[in-house]
C-alpha cells in the first residue's frame, strides 16, 4: 500500500488560489477514479475536483471556507502500489497539517442512564393545604387583577399567570408587577408565546462570500448616483405580444430584456464613456467598442452575472436565446468562467417581484448599471384626461467619479425614448 497526494490543479487562467466550498468525501471513504472529491470557488465559478486514482481517503487538506493555493496539497489517498508520496514525506506533511480526525464516539449522557428507585428511598412530602394560594392562577382560573394592572402587564410583555398575587385571593397589584420586574422575571411575547432567543451562526462561504466581497468593494469605492425614470411601455408590450404570437414555438420568447439590451446598444453608441470599466488603482477608464451586457441572474448558489457578448451584433431573438442559455447555465452550474466575466455594462431585473424603484449597485469595475422594475397599469395624463397605461420605472446607477449627472440623465432619456417608441429600435436594421 502507498500514499497518493492530489494537489489543487490550475482552475483558471490567472487564478492563484481558490476557496474550498464542498467536500463530497470524508476520511475513511473509498473513492473511485474520476469520482468528484469536492469543489472550490474561484472569483466567479465553482469548479469540481475529480480523483485521478482509486483509493481510500486518509487526509483532507482543509475545512469548508478555507482558501487553498493552486498546487497545494488537497487530499491524500491510500492506494495499491507505491503511490506518489514517500512514507517519510507523508509523515512530515502530516505533522505540518495533521489529518482531519473522525469524530470520537459520544458517551451516553448521564441523564439517560436509568437507575432503580425504591419507594423507601423517596420521602413522602407533606401536602399543601387546599386553601393556600401561590399565585393568581393557582386554582387554574383566570389571574385576578384590575384592568389597569392587566394593561400594564400586556404593554410590558408580562404573563400574569406567572406572578404570585399578594392581595386577597391572590389578586395581583402594581406592586407585584414592580417586584416581578425587579427580580428579573421572564417576559412573554405579545401573542403569549415564549420569546425565541436562539442564535444560529452561518459561515459565509463560496458564492455568498464572493457576492459579499464584490458588493462591499463596489459600495466602498464607487460613489453612486441613481436616476429613476418612469417609462410608458404600453406600445412596447403590444409589440412584444404580437412578435411572440407570430413566432410562437419557432423562436425564443421575447421578454423586456432583449428590448432593453438593444436600447442600451443604441444609447452607448452615442455615449461610449458609459460602456466602460474604471481601473481606479491605475486611474484609467477603459472604453469598449463591443457591448458586453451582464445579466444579473438569481441562482440557487446566489447572484451571478453571465455575460451576453457583442450585443451590437445580435437581433432581438438572438439576444433572447443567449439570455435563456446563459441563465440556465448559471442556475445548473454549467456556465464557464469566460461566460461569467468580461461585462462592460449590466442589467438588473427582479421581474414581476420588482418594486416601484430600486437602487442597483454597480457591478465593479463597470461605470453603469440599469435596473428594470415591474410593469404595472397606472393612470397617465395624456393632456386631456387620465388613461390607463402600462408603466415601468427604470433605475440607473452611475459611477459619479467618471460619469457626470448630465451625461447620466442623457442616457436615461435616450432609453426612455427608445422604449416608449420601440419602432425606433429597428431603424437601420
Amino acid at each position: 500500500m502507498g500514499t497518493y497526494s492530489i494537489r489543487l490543479p490550475d482552475v483558471g487562467e490567472g487564478v492563484a488560489e481558490a476557496e474550498l466550498v464542498e467536500w463530497n468525501v470524508k476520511v475513511g471513504d473509498t473513492v473511485l477514479e474520476d469520482e468528484v472529491l469536492g469543489a472550490v470557488m474561484t472569483d466567479k465559478a465553482a469548479v469540481e475536483i475529480p480523483s485521478s486514482i482509486t483509493g481510500k481517503v486518509i487526509w483532507l487538506g482543509g475545512d469548508i471556507g478555507d482558501v487553498i493555493a493552486v498546487g497545494a496539497e488537497l487530499i491524500r489517498l491510500e492506494v495499491d502500489g507505491e503511490g506518489n508520496q514517500s512514507d517519510s514525506a507523508g509523515a512530515s506533511a502530516g505533522q505540518a497539517t495533521p489529518p482531519v480526525a473522525e469524530p470520537a464516539p459520544v458517551a451516553a449522557p448521564v441523564a439517560d442512564v436509568k437507575r432503580p428507585v425504591t419507594k423507601k428511598t423517596v420521602p413522602e412530602l407533606p401536602k399543601k393545604p387546599p386553601s393556600a394560594v401561590t399565585h393568581g392562577n393557582a386554582q387554574g382560573g383566570k389571574p385576578l387583577a384590575a384592568p389597569s394592572v392587566r394593561k400594564r402587564a400586556k404593554d410590558n410583555g408580562i404573563d400574569l399567570r406567572l406572578i404570585t398575587g399578594s392581595g386577597a385571593a391572590g389578586r395581583i397589584s402594581h406592586e407585584d408587577i414592580d417586584t416581578w420586574i425587579q427580580q428579573g422575571g421572564p417576559l412573554a411575547s405579545s401573542a403569549g408565546r415564549a420569546a425565541n432567543t436562539t442564535v444560529t451562526d452561518i459561515k459565509v462561504v463560496g458564492m455568498r462570500r464572493k457576492i459579499a466581497e464584490k458588493m462591499s468593494l463596489s459600495k466602498a469605492r464607487i460613489p453612486h448616483i441613481t436616476i429613476v425614470e418612469e417609462i410608458d411601455v404600453t406600445n412596447l408590450e403590444e409589440l412584444r405580444t404580437e412578435l411572440n404570437a407570430a413566432h410562437k414555438d419557432q423562436r425564443a420568447k421575447l421578454t423586456v430584456l432583449p428590448f432593453m439590451m438593444k436600447a442600451i446598444v443604441e444609447a452607448v453608441a452615442e455615449q461610449p464613456q458609459l460602456n466602460a470599466t474604471y481601473d481606479d488603482d491605475a486611474g484609467v477608464v477603459h472604453q469598449f467598442g463591443g457591448v458586453h451586457i451582464g445579466i444579473a441572474t438569481q441562482t440557487p448558489a446566489g447572484l451571478m452575472v453571465p455575460v451576453v457578448r457583442h450585443c451590437e451584433t445580435l437581433s432581438l431573438w438572438q439576444s433572447a436565446e443567449e439570455v435563456g442559455r446563459l441563465a440556465e447555465g448559471s442556475r445548473d452550474g454549467s456556465a464557464t468562467r469566460d461566460e461569467l466575466t468580461g461585462s462592460t455594462i449590466t442589467i438588473s431585473s427582479l421581474g414581476p417581484l420588482g418594486a416601484i424603484a430600486t437602487t442597483p449597485i454597480i457591478n465593479y469595475p463597470e461605470v453603469a448599471i440599469i435596473g428594470i422594475n415591474k410593469i404595472a397599469v397606472r393612470p397617465h395624463w395624456d393632456g386631456q384626461q387620465f388613461v390607463p397605461r402600462k408603466m415601468m420605472n427604470i433605475s440607473a446607477s452611475f459611477d459619479h467619479r467618471v460619469i457626470d449627472g448630465w451625461d447620466a440623465a442623457v442616457m436615461v432619456q435616450k432609453l426612455k425614448t427608445l422604449l416608449e417608441k420601440p419602432a425606433m429600435l429597428f431603424v437601420g436594421d
